[in-house]
């Protein structure tokens, strides 16, 4: 598809000292648009600007919204490198699918992820850890408040350069096991990476921090008994040698992240047991010694150790509060193939020519 370009009439100037994350945003955006009828059409690349749109715009209302997230790498030998943006695109069609909204061929996503990041490419920072945030989003633009599918979508992708996650190296953190709240149930859209999702969370994650925990581990929806998911993390847990976490049936989003790990950690020998894991079997699990390390895994933090778990006024610790081996080594060793400092045998990266 022909990509339109609109030149902006001053540049900002690039960000110095620590990035963050989601702090600062590049020169530019993605925008495409599609109409009942007639498609897609006008991509476009234009100076990243506020939004204008009617008061009435469905998006606003019954929120249909979705969104993914990813990352472009600057390789020491310069290379700009993409991690699995196929994935990406897929689970982002998946998400569309589960709210009526039109889909976005695979290789359109591609294409237009790669046409932005090209045209923002000096904005990709290149100390130790750093990355260019990729934000695609879709949302309802039709000006009707009955409740039906919008009639009109405009899909946007917007950069931020962000700093290493860890500044002081991968540390654990302090997981709040919530029982009163809920994120998902099957048949919902727990796989789906949607904005209500996350509104729906943060409560939960509230009460977490006024505990002294810095996010929630999401027990599921029916039961209130087996474990999901950690914050808007997957998470998984070394039990005896072996790794276990909740199966990808409908209240799990699949990560990218997640896959990754799950292949790296089969290539080196390790029994991946997917299933649901109860919290009472997790704290004993926890007090015999059984339980020797556990993490979450995402885009942004990549792996996310843990280093307590509270449950109902129970404490286990995991590790001694201290990151396991195994942990330290999933992270050195997905973040070295996402930079390309590590040699990439299972083709995940993509480089932007």
């Amino acid at each position: 598809m022909e990509i339109k370009f609109e030149q902006a009439k001053s540049l900002k100037e690039k960000p110095t000292g620590a990035l963050g994350f989601g702090k600062y945003y590049t020169d530019y955006m993605f925008v495409c648009d599609w109409d009942q009828g007639i498609g897609w059409h006008d991509a476009r690349i234009v100076p990243y600007a506020p939004l204008q749109f009617d008061p009435a715009s469905m998006v606003l209302h019954y929120a249909q919204e979705t969104f993914e997230g990813l990352k472009a790498y600057r390789a020491k030998d310069g290379r700009i490198l993409l991690f699995r943006p196929e994935m990406n695109a897929r689970r982002f069609a998946n998400s569309n699918i589960r709210m009526s909204m039109p889909t976005l061929d695979e290789d359109l996503f591609i294409e237009f992820v790669e046409a932005i990041v090209k045209k923002e490419q000096d904005w990709i920072p290149t100390n130790e850890g750093e990355s260019l945030y990729i934000r695609p989003f879709m949302f309802a633009t039709e000006p009707a408040v009955g409740v039906h599918p919008s009639n009109s979508y405009k899909f946007m992708i917007i950069l931020s350069p962000v700093g290493a996650y860890y500044e002081e190296g991968v540390n654990p953190v302090k997981i709040y096991v919530e029982d009163e709240f809920v994120r998902a149930t099957l048949g919902g859209t727990g796989f789906a990476k949607c904005g209500g999702n996350y509104a729906g969370s943060l409560a939960a994650q509230v009460k977490a921090e006024k505990l002294g925990y810095s996010q929630v581990l999401w027990l599921d929806g029916v039961h209130r008994k087996y474990v999901e998911e950690v914050g808007s993390m997957n998470v998984m847990f070394k039990i005896e040698g072996k790794i276990v976490t909740a199966p990808c049936e409908g209240t799990v989003l699949p990560g990218v992240t997640r896959d990754s790990i799950i292949t790296l950690l089969k290539s080196w020998g390790y029994e991946i047991i997917e299933r649901h894991l109860s919290i009472d079997e997790l704290m004993e699990a926890g007090h015999s010694g059984k339980l020797e390390e556990a993490w979450g895994t995402g885009t942004a933090a990549v792996i996310s150790p843990i280093g307590e778990l509270y449950y109902k006024g129970d404490v286990v610790t995991v590790h001694d509060f201290m990151t396991g081996e195994l942990t330290q080594k999933l992270y050195d060793t997905l973040t070295g193939i996402q930079w390309g400092n590590i040699e990439d045998s299972f083709g995940w990266t993509r480089s932007i020519e």
